[in-house]
């Protein structure tokens, strides 16, 4: 493993972007970081079942990842999918166009909610937890099949209502976490930290590449403002990773908490200055990213952080959590879905260069014709 933090950056364009995505996991020394011999782990990111512009995981992503691992000698690949109370996972990968990717280069997909897929097993920590053993005194449940296998994360540079940005290390969150992770969000900063330390135990390599084509401003990882930034990232520190994205959107990497303690817990590089940026100069990069809020994001500081608090065992440790999970539904896929973020996505397809390239996929399936390796 290398012994300074390194992420690669590239700026790319919808006619190159697959040999980009394939130079640019070159540039990130992509097969120092994992197991040639183990199965690797695809875990992409379904914040919304719906195809909006910089909250899931672009096919393209997807694509020039799985051609860039198997011209590294990377063969044998299976993407995993979770589920959230928001999030119908086999929808998601209909609509953004996953499934004729995983059709055209016979990628296998496991479920981690279904039985047949996977069994949950206590985990028992080396590393001391910061909050996970305390949230679930009875164990931590995590998946028993990501044991041995490599990880690559493909998470989106978005904003979000809880960490100020979400991308590698929030990744986790889903994959190993099940349908009770909700019990975290009050400490969901350490959350991410734990989950981080947990990897590095179980998984034989670690890796991430991050899609920046468009990117999510305002209060995500759902509800945003869809940004064109032509830029994709990659490399083998996921706490470095999530450092550049949240510099390049305009925030200050050391002042998000599980960037800052997750370096300090000495799970990665979180100071951009300790960080070696390959590639394009993005130096200049700050492009004014606000959260913002909605009055989701607000009924979440109500429950996870706010004077109300005190009502969360009432709530979501009960039947009643029913009623919140409806409410995030109807608010998302009934209200903001119909009524504003469709007319977004119509608009970008019809607008953006990426939203062309997104209907080549709904059109014609994978744009990959062969797994010729690029030259770096």
């Amino acid at each position: 493993m290398p012994t300074k933090s390194k992420v690669a950056v590239l700026f790319t364009k919808p006619e190159t972007v697959l040999q980009d995505y394939e130079r640019l996991m070159h540039l990130a020394d992509v097969k120092q970081h994992l197991e040639p011999s183990a199965t690797t782990i695809l875990k992409d990111n379904i914040s919304w079942h719906f195809p909006f512009p910089s909250a899931n995981s672009t096919p393209w992503q997807l694509e020039a990842n799985i051609v860039a691992l198997r011209n590294a000698g990377f063969n044998d690949l299976v993407c995993v999918q979770n589920k959230t109370v928001v999030t119908d996972a086999f929808k998601g990968e209909d609509l953004n166009h996953y499934v004729p990717v995983f059709r055209h280069h016979d990628i296998p997909v496991k479920f981690n909610f279904r039985e047949e897929d996977m069994t949950w097993e206590v985990y028992r920590a080396k590393r001391k937890m910061l909050v996970l053993d305390k949230i679930f005194p009875e164990g931590v449940r995590i998946p028993e099949y990501f044991h041995g296998k490599n990880i690559v994360h493909l998470p989106t540079v978005k904003c979000h209502i809880y960490t100020t940005t979400t991308g590698a290390m929030k990744n986790a969150f889903g994959g190993l976490l099940n349908t009770n992770r909700h019990y975290t969000h009050s400490h969901i900063h350490e959350t991410l930290v734990d989950l981080l330390a947990i990897q590095k135990e179980i998984h034989t390599g670690i890796f991430a590449t991050m899609d920046g084509t468009t990117a999510g401003n305002g209060p995500g990882p759902r509800i945003m403002e869809p940004v064109q930034k032509n830029v994709i990232l990659a490399s083998g520190d996921q706490v470095a990773i999530d450092a550049v994205a949240a510099k390049m959107m305009g925030f200050d990497p050391m002042s998000i908490q599980y960037i800052r303690t997750a370096h300090d817990q000495g799970l990665g590089i979180g100071d951009p200055s300790e960080i070696e940026i390959a590639g394009d100069d993005v130096s200049s990069e700050s492009w004014g990213f606000q959260v913002g809020g909605t009055l989701h994001s607000f009924m979440g500081y109500l429950a996870w952080f706010g004077p109300t608090k005190v009502l969360q065992k009432a709530i979501f440790h009960t039947p009643l959590v029913h009623a919140t999970n409806l409410f995030s539904e109807a608010f998302h896929d009934y209200y903001h879905w119909p009524l504003k973020e469709r007319k977004i996505y119509e608009r970008w397809l019809e607008a953006s260069p990426w939203g062309h390239l997104f209907a080549k996929y709904a059109a014609e399936g994978a744009q990959a014709p062969s797994t010729a390796p690029v030259t770096a």
